[in-house]
């Protein structure tokens, strides 16, 4: 291949991603981006400008060496590309479907100054798809056996991330699920059509292939506490349990039938598979030919409602009380569910809902917003406009509004310390808590975030278990 000049990349378009047609796209759940193909992906890589000091790096938080993997999938050598990928993010799969890159490696990407960026997440996926289609996903080199014994309490990203990189270094790592299947909110949280769950299914048994061993269905802290994990002989324990308790809005009427968390809603479909009943015994409401209003602005709200779309609401809207600017759902999601047919009702605040003599939903009162000045996010406090309320007919309802960190660990582990919202606090140098031996990272530790964060996080907390391992005493 001829090597381009610097005025010619910088020529190159930002390649399109393939996709479903929208109107087909949301009566299924297959995914809707369908990856690059290997000439895509080898036009795209040639617009990296492969800069002396790549900036792009310092945008992920488990910093993938993106320079070097895009210039090998430029010059066509994709296994490469996906070794090195692999020394940084050990699920680049996952990463390149539903982490920010816009806010992220994209965003510092030198391209995006006059342009569009390189599609930097879209190469990560394509590379791993590669990789995994044709030869499966491969395995590094594994240190020798150390017999050391590493509880991980979750299975999320971080979880995932953790255990691998601890496996790698010889140690025996055993994964404690809550539920029935692995992943976390990878399985339970994300729709098929942005992650098929076959993704996350061999990211796991590239896993077990290196000894990681999974429990399921074990909650630790009923089934086993932290401090019994070490009576059983862990030398260390990290969790990682996700922010998995839902908010609610706490208005009149939210106790009625057909009236959701999105948790309840998603976990139900994507991990019990709702939508494949009765073949699956797992029921959800019947939204065919109904009105669904999902309350929330961010990426859960719209797997929600582009979920209630593919389930065969006739309307399914987002209401949400601040602007668009303002929702903090990832824009191509917002394209997508725009395209799908997705009403957005902005502006706009749920004060009660409204049930008939059976308990069940018909209606939500609603008021209408104006922006005051900015509130601690940086994003302007949404004010009630006086005399605005009114009645919109619904049948049910989504609320998609955050999550909190379950309880459990905090009340079944009195010696460690928590934050006022429930949150374990850490060292964020080494992930270490405050009760020795025990690590945390990811969701249980920052609130909600992303992905690539949580992952940051279970890589950081390796290290650490590593050098923990290496001379406790001195912990």
């Amino acid at each position: 291949m001829t090597e381009l000049t610097k005025k010619e990349r910088m020529k190159i378009p930002r390649q399109p991603m393939p996709e479903q047609d929208p109107q087909m796209r949301n009566k299924n759940f297959t995914e809707v981006n369908l990856g690059f193909t290997e000439e895509l992906a080898q036009l795209e890589a040639q617009r990296c400008l492969q800069c002396p000091k790549p900036v792009c790096i310092e945008g992920c938080p488990v910093g993938v060496q993106i320079k070097s993997f895009i210039d090998l999938v430029a010059k066509g050598d994709i296994l490469g590309a996906a070794a090195k990928l692999k020394e940084d993010n050990a699920l680049p799969a996952v990463c390149g479907r539903v982490c920010p890159q816009e806010e992220q490696c994209e965003a510092k990407c030198v391209v995006g100054v006059k342009g569009e960026s390189v599609a930097i997440g879209r190469l990560e996926r394509f590379v791993a798809d590669y990789e995994r289609e044709k030869f499966g996903i491969r395995t590094p080199k594994i240190a020798e056996k150390t017999g050391r014994k590493i509880a991980i309490v979750g299975s999320g990203p971080a979880a995932l991330s953790c255990a691998g990189d601890l496996a790698i270094s010889g140690h025996d790592v055993v994964v404690f699920e809550a539920l029935h299947e692995v992943g976390g909110v990878l399985v339970y949280g994300i729709p098929e059509f942005r992650l098929p769950k076959e993704i996350v299914r061999a990211e796991v048994s590239a896993l077990e292939s290196i000894g990681v061993e999974f429990r399921l269905n074990t909650v630790i802290g009923f089934t086993d506490t932290i401090d019994e994990l070490f009576e059983e002989g862990f030398e260390a324990v990290f969790i990682a349990t996700g922010a998995g308790l839902p908010y609610f809005l706490n208005i009149p009427g939210e106790n009625l039938n057909s009236i959701y968390s999105a948790n309840e809603f998603l976990t139900r479909v994507n991990l019990m598979k709702a939508y494949k009943f009765p073949e699956y015994d797992t029921p959800v409401f019947d939204c065919s030919g109904k009105s669904v209003a999902v309350f929330g602005g961010g990426n859960t709200a719209m797997d929600a409602v582009r979920t209630a779309k593919r389930l065969g609401a006739e309307k399914a809207a987002i209401i949400y009380r601040r602007s668009e600017k303002e929702m903090p759902a990832r824009l191509e999601e917002v394209h997508h569910a725009k395209e799908e047919g997705i009403e957005f009702v902005m502006l706009t605040n749920p004060l009660e809902f409204i049930g008939d003599e059976k308990g069940w939903l018909q209606a939500v009162k609603l008021q209408k917003m104006e922006l005051g000045e900015p509130d601690a996010s940086g994003r302007r406090r949404p004010v009630p406009i006086q005399g605005s309320e009114y009645e919109m007919p619904v049948d049910m309802a989504v609320i998609a509004i955050g999550n909190g960190s379950n309880p459990i660990i905090q009340q079944t582990t009195p010696d460690m310390n928590f934050n006022k919202w429930g949150n374990i606090v850490v060292d964020q140098e080494t992930m270490k808590t405050s009760k020795k031996g025990v690590f945390a990272g990811g969701d249980i530790v920052t609130g909600g975030a992303t992905v690539i964060l949580a992952m940051g996080a279970g890589r950081t907390a390796a290290r650490a278990i590593n050098q923990y391992l290496q001379n406790t005493s001195e912990w």
